[in-house]
């Protein structure tokens, strides 16, 4: 196992690539997937939840070792792992990733993809990403003052969709 120091390197386009290569199943969650849906924020890691169907979880042990990816307290990817770890975080060559098999307020992956969007993020890359209304539920349900605002900002996002959506124009006053 290769001990890794923390960097500065954050490449979610390396990440994401590498899973869509391997055929991985998943929902991108987190600051990258608020980031996406359009809040001002800055991060520097990447979360996602998988399928845990037994064909995926292997494909994404591969994806993880193409990656580089070891745990914190050096535990062997293995696709157990996975089913006994509802949260890990990995470093990375292309930056932190954390697999969050069961998120906060969700009932994991089939829950989450029910109303992802696949969100084009450069030459044949598509990935799902979680919609506001679940990025909110979760900040939510994990209730964390640092969350507090970028949940204000989804909320705020999801009332300017849906006064849009319903063909009212948007007011930008508040």
């Amino acid at each position: 196992m290769v001990e890794r120091e923390p960097t500065d390197v954050f490449d979610p386009f390396a990440v994401l690539t590498t899973l869509a290569r391997e055929r991985v199943s998943h929902v991108v969650i987190g600051g990258f997937a608020r980031v996406l849906q359009g809040t001002a924020e800055v991060t520097r890691g990447l979360d996602l939840t998988p399928s845990l169907h037994p064909t995926n979880v292997s494909n994404l042990v591969r994806a993880l070792d193409h990656l580089d990816a070891t745990t914190s307290d050096g535990q062997a990817l293995s696709p157990d792992l996975f089913e006994r770890e509802p949260f890990l975080v990995l470093s990375t060559s292309a930056g932190e990733l954390k697999i969050v098999s069961g998120p906060e307020g969700t009932r994991g992956y089939d829950d989450l993809r029910r109303h992802a969007a696949a969100e084009f993020l450069g030459p044949g890359l598509r990935v799902q990403v979680a919609s506001p209304g679940d990025l909110a539920r979760m900040l939510g349900a994990l209730s964390r003052e640092g969350d507090l605002e970028p949940l204000v900002r989804l909320r705020r996002l999801m009332e300017l969709e849906r006064q849009m959506t319903r063909g009212r124009g948007i007011s930008m006053e508040r």
